[in-house]
């Protein structure tokens, strides 16, 4: 008679076990939230502005993150629907549309509709050739913007007055700029939680599980898969608008292979996950600018460092990970 008891206890143990779990990890990402937002009154000037710098990158690691960790489909392009967003940002500042919002709102409709127009072309390649052809997609409108001069100013780029949010004015100060693209930030995440909740994230990680079997089911896989490419095109052209604000300066540098590669380095480094994604970039750009400086301008040679680093310790870390599947516990509920 005490068997089922026991059975019981030893089945609530896990649960309760997850709640716990779950609870520290909340509470781990408020106290992160308060600490960002409370940096402009601990830090420097510099310090606030690679941390607007270090924002604007993890918006568009996440953007990457959502085709390479959750879909299964490795872009190296979102750093084009980035650059759409800027000129488009950058352009109506010139114009004399200053206000952030309709700024940031033009920028990610610019990137969706990118993405939705190369889209078909993208998805009809899979694994390596998908690789390559957003590497094409990436240099062909790099190159685009650095030829079109009339429009984008070429190699110059174009300079831009600062933007202004409603009831504010315009925001010069570092930590007025900072607050802003933080708060877009947080947006993005709150909006690619409810995105991976439903069903087309659920679809789109059935996709990167076993794409054949997904469509045997019935689902519309293309179509599906379609979506969150465009989805994650507005998330990088809405990331164009922040740079736009935190720079005030747009060139086609700014969607060069390097940013492409970082940003799948962020993706890397998050190992699948959202939050993971936003702490590669934040620690990407520390490595780069931070320590670089720190370093006499040897930012580039630790970034080598860090791609080795993750290239080595993933696979790794994946074992270990399988591991701790096969073993009861809290552990293999949350490893990502």
């Amino acid at each position: 008679m005490n068997a089922p008891a026991a059975t019981a206890h030893s089945t609530d143990r896990p649960r309760a076990g997850a709640g716990r779990v779950g609870r520290a990890r909340v509470g781990a990402l408020s106290l992160v939230v308060a600490a960002a937002v409370g940096l402009p009154w601990v830090a420097d000037a510099y310090t606030v502005a690679l941390a607007s710098t270090a924002v604007v990158f993890a918006v568009l690691a996440l953007s990457t993150q959502l085709l390479v960790g959750v879909a299964g489909l490795p872009a190296f392009g979102q750093a084009a629907y980035l650059g759409i967003g800027a000129y488009t940002a950058a352009l109506l500042a010139r114009a004399g549309v200053g206000d952030a919002l309709v700024q940031l709102a033009a920028a990610t409709a610019a990137g969706a509709v990118a993405a939705a127009v190369t889209a078909p072309l993208v998805l009809r390649t899979r694994a390596t050739a998908l690789l390559m052809t957003t590497f094409a997609v990436q240099s062909l409108t790099a190159t685009g913007a650095a030829q079109w001069r009339s429009l984008t100013g070429g190699d110059d780029g174009l300079h831009t007055p600062p933007v202004k949010l409603p009831g504010v004015g315009a925001v010069t100060g570092a930590a007025g700029v900072y607050w802003y693209v933080l708060a877009v930030l947080l947006l993005a995440g709150a909006a690619v939680a409810v995105l991976l909740r439903s069903r087309l994230g659920l679809v789109l990680r059935g996709c990167a599980g076993h794409e054949p079997r997904m469509a045997a089911l019935g689902h519309p896989v293309t179509a599906e898969l379609a979506t969150g490419y465009t989805s994650a095109g507005a998330l990088a052209g809405g990331a164009g608008a922040l740079l736009v604000a935190v720079n005030r300066y747009v060139s086609p540098a700014d969607m060069g292979f390097d940013v492409a590669a970082l940003s799948l380095l962020a993706a890397a480094i998050g190992a699948g996950t959202m939050t993971g994604a936003v702490a590669g970039a934040a620690v990407i750009v520390a490595t780069r600018d931070l320590l670089g400086g720190m370093t006499s301008g040897h930012g580039v040679a630790l970034l080598g460092v860090l791609f080795l680093a993750v290239a080595y310790t993933r696979p790794l870390l994946r074992t270990a990970g399988t591991a701790a599947t096969h073993r009861p516990g809290v552990l293999r509920r949350w490893w990502p």
